[in-house]
């Protein structure tokens, strides 16, 4: 090669969609150069005994701005993606005001510029207002697609009956991010929220009220032939369901439902292992497993979603439901890997080529020449404690704070720059908007 590369991860294992080769791997103007052996760069890192990774890609986040700062923004979400091996995120529009015209996406990219460490996306929130807009939303550079709401969660965003949901499945080609719980049932069963019991979330928010909008929503995707993806899936039914519907849906599963359990996480941790749709059962969470297992779950993604702990504090059911998770991501995943539960080559899929393959993004997704630099660089024996010292989010707390975890994020280079490498963040957020094929 005629001209140095800018930056060379060498010899660590590096991940390509071939599989698996000890070697380097070249970055120049922000995209991969090549893998082989380089002996000149601009700057050489050793990764001996390192695996290098496609730059994980979290497709769920809530940064909480605007609006909603004091929970969490954008400069500090994403600090505490890259400090997770995330190179990628997609971001949610339930924030304050919602993310549902055109200058409100604006104004998102426009935040996030020279302040978020990572790359990202913003997700356009549909309503029944701006259905027939959302072909034209979808199609800004720099959003993820369409997100509707079926069931309240946080914040105001809510399309709840067939006829808006039809409206809006029919205008647009995209892709669309589905919160899959049905609004009419849990509205029928809040009577069964217990004052002061977290574990009654699952009783209220149960199974039925999932499957009822999985239902739904497939059958109305087919009826107006619009892709779906249905998001954060908490039940071994709706996987078997949606297996049987791959050529409209795909799905995606979080590591807090493969990780936690109803029976020990809500007298352990309370209002803090309060989500929508709910942590449930240990048998919930083998279900899940077994489906993985079988393929059907596409992504995994955090759905991040902090609050302080003073709104976490308030007795059941004034407490808000979510938890922090994108800086948690990759290492319980890796400790999965470690405990035989999966493989690290799915889970590489499910975190890169996957996104890649569901959302049509455009050079990211695989470690290969013309792809854009992006790589997690972990070291998968080594041990990890999770502690509130090391968590970057702006809430303070996480969940699985005490773990012992085997696998350790060691870098993460998005574009050929090193955003993270040893906990110390690079010297500058580097993170622009990404590439879809929807909107190019």
């Amino acid at each position: 090669m005629s001209t140095a590369p800018d930056l060379v991860l060498a010899n660590g294992t590096i991940h390509t969609p071939s599989g698996p080769v000890v070697g380097d791997v070249a970055v120049r103007d922000g995209r991969i150069a090549g893998i082989g052996s380089y002996a000149d760069s601009g700057r050489r890192i050793d990764c001996t005994g390192l695996d290098i990774l496609p730059g994980v890609i979290d497709s769920q986040v809530h940064f909480r701005e605007p609006g909603l700062e004091h929970k969490e923004d954008l400069e500090t979400g994403s600090r505490a993606a890259v400090m997770g091996g995330v190179t990628a995120v997609f971001e949610m529009p339930n924030t304050s005001p919602n993310t549902d015209t055109a200058e409100r996406v604006a104004d998102k990219l426009t935040r996030a510029r020279h302040r978020m460490w990572c790359d990202h996306a913003f997700y356009v929130g549909a309503t029944a207002d701006n259905a027939e807009q959302l072909g034209e939303l979808e199609r800004i550079p720099g959003t993820a697609g369409v997100k509707i709401f079926m069931g309240a969660s946080t914040g105001s965003l809510l399309v709840a009956e067939d006829e808006n949901l039809r409206r809006v499945l029919a205008n647009g080609v995209r892709r669309v991010a589905i919160h899959a719980e049905d609004e009419a049932r849990m509205n029928a069963r809040k009577d069964l929220r217990v004052e002061g019991d977290p574990s009654s979330h699952p009783v209220w928010r149960d199974d039925e009220s999932a499957m009822l909008a999985t239902q739904r929503i497939l059958r109305l995707a087919r009826e107006t032939r619009r892709p779906i993806h249905i998001l954060h899936v908490t039940t071994p039914a709706e996987l078997e369901l949606i297996a049987q519907h791959r050529d409209i849906a795909t799905c995606e599963v979080t590591p807090q439902h493969l990780t936690l359990a109803a029976e020990d996480a809500y007298p352990r941790l309370g209002s803090y292992a309060q989500m929508n749709p709910p942590i449930r059962s240990a048998a919930h969470r083998d279900g899940l497993w077994h489906w993985l297992r079988q393929g059907v779950p596409d992504v995994l993604g955090s759905d991040h979603a902090p609050h302080t702990r003073e709104e976490k504090a308030k007795p059941y059911p004034a407490s808000p439901s979510g938890m922090p998770g994108v800086q948690t991501l990759l290492p319980l995943m890796l400790d999965h890997v470690a405990k035989g539960h999966m493989t690290l080559e799915r889970l590489i899929d499910m975190t890169s080529a996957g996104v890649q393959r569901v959302f049509g993004l455009v050079g990211k997704g695989r470690i290969a020449a013309g792809y854009d630099g992006d790589f997690t660089v972990v070291d998968r024996k080594g041990q990890f404690t999770v502690t509130e010292e090391w968590g970057e989010s702006r809430c303070g707390w996480s969940p699985f704070t005490g773990m012992d975890l085997q696998g350790r994020v060691i870098g993460t280079v998005v574009r050929g720059h090193v955003a993270m490498w040893e906990g110390q963040l690079g010297n500058q957020a580097v993170g622009e908007p990404l590439r879809f094929a929807g909107c190019l």
